[in-house]
């Protein structure tokens, strides 16, 4: 089979991340486009591609099959909804907006240009994590009991100035970090029936929150930081317990246990995996993904609307709208 060729929107961190990875298997990046023609040119030499500092005429090629959108999350409304009214589908980084609202625009645009449009959520292209999903529904640990979830980056020590840190650029911990313990959450229980949201605000984003999602019989309690927290998701039931030992990668094992004893899933968290299974939809004429579908994407800002509404985050671009 021909290689599935990429265009790439940003040059950054998260581009040089995936782009090494997807090199590895039957992939191909064939543009990339960038704000910054110095860094697009030096990343686009790296990979064998064409650079551009013209967004249509980089997308606009009969040799893209899709469109990846790898810059910060504040601009992502704006190119997957120009990719997608070009005619080509797209996986974009999560989150895939500020809010809710923008989710659901692009969602629309999805539908109303029949593009496929997904978020990179890598955790749910895992076997890892459909692996517990299956342990979880199929009752191995019986009904569920309580969920905590740690999950930190050290966006702390990072430079003064740096995106995460950034206001402006919709920094912070809720959308870096907290979508990820928040989508693990909803892909195994759905919607919560109530949410709190107790967080820590400075210089204008939150560097640190515990999120309590409330469902039927049981509680997921997040604990999301910039800085120091031991990373790590429990999740106990009647009949046993599951533990992945490093949260957020969850690429070296989960572990169950019951009272038929204890099994170890051995697995892999890549980009290489999510490309390919997104690769494999697209060929496939699908529109949405069967991993992330659209309700998931949507509602999972949903949760981090209301706990933004909670902690009274308002990020600067939001102010000016407002006025």
């Amino acid at each position: 089979m021909e290689k599935f060729r990429w265009a790439y929107i940003g040059s950054g961190s998260i581009a040089n991340s995936t782009a090494k990875d997807i090199v590895k298997g039957n992939h191909k990046i064939v543009s990339v486009y960038g704000r910054s023609i110095d860094k697009v040119k030096a990343f686009a030499d790296k990979v064998g591609a064409d650079a551009y500092d013209d967004f249509d005429k980089s997308v606009n090629r009969d040799d893209v099959d899709a469109v990846y959108i790898a810059t910060p999350h504040t601009s992502h409304l704006e190119y997957a909804t120009r990719a997608m009214r070009l005619g080509k589908p797209v996986l974009c980084e999560k989150p895939v907006g500020v809010s809710a609202a923008e989710a659901e625009q692009m969602i629309a645009v999805a539908k109303e240009q029949n593009a496929y449009f997904c978020e990179a959520m890598w955790t749910w292209f895992s076997d890892v994590a459909l692996t517990v999903k299956q342990w979880v529904q199929g009752g191995e640990i019986g009904d569920i009991t309580d969920v905590e979830i740690n999950y930190a980056f050290p966006g702390i020590m990072m430079p003064k100035g740096s995106r995460l840190l950034t206001p402006e650029t919709a920094g912070g911990a809720i959308l870096d970090i907290g979508i990820y313990p928040i989508t693990y959450c909803y892909n195994l229980f759905g919607l919560p029936k109530s949410i709190s949201c107790n967080g820590k605000l400075k210089n204008g984003i939150d560097i640190s929150e515990t999120v309590v999602l409330r469902y039927d019989g049981f509680n997921c309690k997040l604990n999301m930081s910039l800085c120091g927290l031991k990373e790590n998701c429990r999740i106990n039931g009647t009949k046993g317990s599951i533990k992945l030992p490093v949260f957020f990668h969850m690429a070296s094992r989960a572990v169950l246990k019951n009272e038929n004893g204890r099994q170890v899933f051995n697995g892999k968290t890549d980009y290489l995996t999510e490309f390919t299974r997104v690769a494999e939809e697209i060929r496939q004429g699908k529109k949405q993904s069967d991993y992330i579908p659209f309700e998931a994407t949507a509602e999972c800002l949903k949760i981090i609307d209301e706990c933004r509404r909670q902690m009274k985050l308002v990020y600067p671009f939001e102010k000016t709208i407002r006025q």
